[in-house]
């Protein structure tokens, strides 16, 4: 695998993603004091119904993106160029569509806020703008799929880092001086098209071979991309149905204040899992020439560090999230926008049951494995929709939006976590998923138990911040213990830890050595 190149994508993408995370969090502190809770929790609904509008996008990004591994890896540019054209028009076409299904939302919007009569805020014109500021990012998407399939992430990543920067510098003067949220929505808009340019410029100076050519697919490849988009389309509405949901069926059935509430806990559990991710994302690309190169043995190696990886970091972060969280919200937001501790319980439960998953999505949309469960997301959304009203309107106010989330980590355990891994080792890895299941659900119980102690032996104590270091020691500690209980009850989780800690230690020397000379 080019572990140069991987890990240069990593590299930039976590230190970019940390620097963006603590500005963020800062935004969403000085929004929420300047305009209010009430626009915090309107512009987490948006996020979730300009979500739930991208379907339109049909999954057509990650099929095409995938077809070019080979052709990139045999040096073949026509078909490559032929790709990006095709690719080109698709999100153009997919941009009006959003478009002019988000105009045709609008009329519906206060259907979908309890509290729309107590809010202060013109929700047509804020939605408008936010809808802008999508549409205009499919004028440029195909480029950047472009030179991230030539696994070039970090290029992409640097562009979004500076942009989303002078984006968040101008929001800040915004809430400080005019303490408007329309401005603060322009933004975003003012973000897009600065990256549109940028991304232009930079795809021009890398590929200008590929974007001034004019190529048609053959009619084999053409069917191939066609197979891949229709199977991505049903991951992508499954997907929005669970991403988007949840925000939606609080706001319309609790009210819009207590999203803005709950997306506070949300954000930060995000931030967490998007850094985390970060360790595998980036390496998409990568991965995606390993596949189309390597046999199955050695992609099966890869994923075996990947997970026992993807099982440290997430027992590392989401332990740590839970027992330090609430006074985290307390600093940043206020003790008055706190929220039970179920709320933490279940939000770390269900960030963590997501976040083991990333390695099976990684190595399946590497390997181009995603027709073979193409029904799993329509079963996976519908089953998080009806569960997510049944329990808000069944359980005690005070426990809807606990019930809301326990209906995403009921269906990701009855349904992703048995048929991604299926379809992973049945299509590539060319055998029976059986020990994986055992693995990974024994994990998640033992994450569980964990949580439980924690929530049993956390301090509360006077001083907030001495309170996130006493707090993030214990969790730290009773990570330590999860580990090793893990380790020694799976002995191939202790000896991909043992891989882990040599190739660490093996590039920290090089480094090393190289610095010094």
């Amino acid at each position: 695998m080019d572990k140069r190149r991987g890990l240069l994508n990593i590299g930039t993408s976590i230190s970019s993603r940390i620097l963006l995370l603590l500005v963020a969090l800062y935004i969403r502190r000085l929004l929420i004091i300047s305009v209010g809770n009430e626009a915090n929790g309107i512009n987490a609904l948006y996020g979730s119904v300009l979500g739930l509008l991208s379907v339109a996008e049909l999954g057509v990004g990650s099929a095409i993106v995938f077809s070019m591994y080979s052709p990139i890896v045999e040096g073949d540019k026509r078909k490559v160029a032929a790709l990006y054209c095709l690719y080109r028009k698709l999100y153009r076409i997919i941009g009006a569509i959003i478009f002019a299904a988000g105009l045709a939302v609008m009329p519906f919007l206060p259907r979908l806020m309890s509290d729309y009569n107590t809010l202060d805020i013109n929700v047509y014109t804020t939605f408008f703008l936010t809808l802008i500021s999508v549409v205009l990012s499919y004028l440029y998407g195909a480029k950047t799929s472009l030179i991230e399939a030539h696994k070039d992430n970090y290029i992409t990543t640097g562009i979004a880092t500076l942009s989303r920067l002078i984006r968040y510098a101008l929001q800040i003067a915004t809430l400080l001086i005019f303490r408007s949220f329309e401005i603060f929505l322009i933004c975003q808009i003012i973000e897009t098209v600065f990256v549109w340019g940028i991304t232009d410029r930079v795809v021009k100076k890398l590929h200008p071979d590929i974007i001034a050519v004019r190529e048609s697919l053959d009619s084999e490849t053409s069917a191939e991309v066609t197979r891949n988009i229709k199977a991505m389309f049903m991951h992508k509405a499954g997907g929005i149905l669970v991403g988007a949901v949840d925000g939606m069926v609080i706001s319309a059935f609790i009210g819009v204040a207590v999203l803005g509430r709950y997306s506070n806990y949300t954000a930060v559990a995000a931030a967490a899992t998007s850094i985390i991710s970060l360790f595998f994302t980036p390496l998409t690309s990568v991965l995606g020439h390993l596949c189309a190169s390597e046999s199955e043995t050695e992609i099966e190696k890869n994923f075996e560090h990947f997970y026992s990886l993807n099982f440290i970091l997430g027992v590392t972060f989401f332990l740590g999230y839970f027992a330090v969280i609430d006074s985290v919200i307390s600093i940043l937001f206020g003790n008055d926008l706190l929220m039970p501790e179920v709320v933490s319980f279940v939000i770390a439960l269900n960030s963590f049951t997501g976040y083991m998953r990333y390695s099976q999505l990684t190595f399946r949309d590497a390997s181009g494995t995603f027709y073979y469960d193409r029904w799993k997301p329509v079963a996976e959304g519908l089953l998080n929709l009806v569960l997510s009203i049944a329990l808000v309107k069944v359980l005690p106010p005070e426990y809807a939006v606990t019930g809301v989330i326990a209906a995403t980590i009921i269906t990701t355990i009855v349904i992703c976590d048995i048929v991604e891994p299926h379809i992973l080792f049945k299509y590539v890895f060319k055998r029976s998923a059986k020990t994986f299941y055992i693995k990974n659900y024994s994990n998640i119980l033992i994450f569980a138990v964990a949580l439980v102690v924690i929530g049993k032996i956390r301090l509360s104590l006077s001083n907030t911040i001495v309170d996130i270091f006493a707090n993030g020691c214990i969790s730290l500690a009773v990570t330590a213990v999860t580990l090793l209980i893990t380790g020694t009850i799976d002995k191939s989780f202790a000896s991909e830890c043992q891989i882990i800690v040599s190739q660490a230690k093996e590039w920290l020397s090089k480094k090393g050595k190289e610095g010094s000379k």
